[in-house]
């Protein structure tokens, strides 16, 4: 049996920033444009899943027009940190206007492994701007070891 956790505000977090026009309101940064100072939200999406026959977690990011070269990830103390920057620039001409779109930020996403989970046994590989992290669920346990009274 299969375990799918998902974001319960993706839908509405989805609506606001397309429908409306508004940022979402969860984590904040910095931009890194120096004309235009204010806080920009940039916190991609994550899709975990559990799958228990495999003994294997993957974890899924949308980083939609991200290279892997923008993209770190880290494995520290038990946890695994993904982090990276957003520059991605478009230009285009529009009834005679030159318009030119720019988004920039930071973003971090961090998880905690399951415990004796080696950097080896980590695996990452990003396509078509989702990144998929997979680790093992469970490491298997090392049998008791009988110790010798002297």
């Amino acid at each position: 049996m299969s375990v799918y956790f998902y974001e319960p505000n993706y839908l509405f977090d989805r609506f606001f920033e397309t429908a409306l026009g508004l940022p979402q309101l969860q984590q904040q940064v910095q931009r890194t444009d120096s004309t235009n100072t204010a806080p920009s939200v940039v916190r991609p999406r994550m899709d975990l899943h559990e799958d228990a026959e495999k003994n294997i977690v993957t974890a899924s990011f949308e980083l939609p027009g991200l290279k892997k070269e923008d993209v770190n990830i880290d494995v520290h103390d038990g946890r695994l940190t993904v982090t990276g920057e957003s520059k991605i620039s478009t230009e285009r001409e529009e009834e005679g206007y030159a318009v030119k779109e720019r988004k920039f930020g930071k973003f971090a996403r961090t998880l905690r492994l399951p415990q004796g989970v080696k950097e080896e046994q980590i695996n990452a590989s990003l396509e078509h701007g989702v990144l998929t992290v997979t680790f093992p669920k469970a490491v298997p346990e090392a049998a008791p070891r009988k110790i010798a009274i002297s």
